[in-house]
């Protein structure tokens, strides 16, 4: 039931099954992904194992009684070594859970994990007319760092990119 409350922790493998169906659910309906192909349970365990190595890479989840409603990560901007200290934000919240304040737990608890870890700035890239996405990052203390048009395709549509940054 939407209205109970969620706990965030850090992922387990047990949870990628859950991961996969909120992602997949937004590559087939959403743009807050711009991949156009579901992605299976190979490329999810192996995504995963790739952040479970690093403590700079997180993954969350927000558990609810019904199971995982929701999951955040940090990933690598670039590979380029003057990255280092430098991870963009990713959350996903099933719909039903939406505006109930699990994505700025989430991106709390994400913030909280790059500041242990040392890393000087997160990234968000969202479509921009995810305002709601826009706003929760604003409350979090990001900023507007630019627009990018028509830099995504999808649905037989062009999608422009905001970034956002936030400093630790």
């Amino acid at each position: 039931m939407p209205g109970e409350p969620a706990r965030i922790r850090a992922a387990t493998a047990a949870d990628l099954a859950s991961i996969n169906a909120i992602y997949n659910r937004e590559v087939r309906e959403g743009v807050a992904t711009w991949d156009e192909t579901p992605w299976s349970s190979v490329q999810r365990a192996t995504w995963f194992a790739a952040h479970a190595g690093d403590a700079t890479q997180p993954v969350l989840v927000a558990d609810a009684p019904a199971g995982v409603v929701g999951f955040a990560y940090l990933s690598l901007l670039s590979l380029r070594r003057g990255y280092r200290f430098t991870r963009e934000d990713t959350l996903y919240i099933e719909p039903a859970y939406q505006r109930r304040g699990l994505g700025r737990q989430l991106l709390e608890a994400l913030l909280a994990q790059a500041r242990a870890q040392e890393l000087h700035a997160i990234v968000a890239k969202i479509e921009a007319g995810n305002a709601a996405s826009i706003a929760l990052h604003e409350r979090c203390g990001f900023a507007v760092t630019g627009r990018e048009r028509e830099l995504g395709f999808k649905f037989g549509r062009w999608l422009d990119l905001v970034t956002m940054q936030r400093l630790l």
